[in-house]
């Protein structure tokens, strides 16, 4: 999978929630749902997306928040921080982003590293292929 087809697949991920991630009950493939907010004036409909890492090698999660963190309906200061307590999804408004193509060089097969930022977790996977498909309702 090239660079840039890959990037054009993870462009879904920015402004948009992320909702679960982890890997899947199989425990090869890490998965990351997005929920895919309505712009009308792009066109989009609200959905949930599936951003399926296949063949994860190493899946690796930092819980981060910011000195100046809004605190959320069940907000509690811990620590001088403002934390939010309680809520169901992270806000991702960068996105992903593909790193550069060391995998493949070291490995000598096609293996790529994204990282996703979303306000409190930041996501990076190393996996061999992608699939993204929307989530049925229900």
């Amino acid at each position: 999978m090239e660079t840039a087809e890959l990037g054009r697949m993870l462009g879904g991920t920015s402004d948009h929630t992320v909702v679960h991630h982890g890997y899947t009950n199989y425990m090869c493939d890490y998965e990351v749902i997005v929920y895919a907010a309505a712009d009308p004036r792009a066109g989009y409909v609200p959905c949930h997306l599936r951003y399926l890492f296949r063949h994860c090698v190493d899946a690796r999660v930092e819980t981060s928040e910011s000195a100046v963190s809004p605190r959320g309906a069940h907000g509690h200061p811990i620590g001088g921080l403002d934390r939010d307590w309680g809520t169901k999804w992270r806000f991702s408004a960068a996105g992903a982003r593909v790193l550069p193509e060391f995998w493949s060089r070291a490995l000598g097969i096609d293996f790529h590293e994204v990282r996703l930022e979303a306000n409190g977790h930041h996501l990076a996977v190393v996996f061999s292929d992608l699939v993204v498909s929307v989530v049925p309702s229900g």
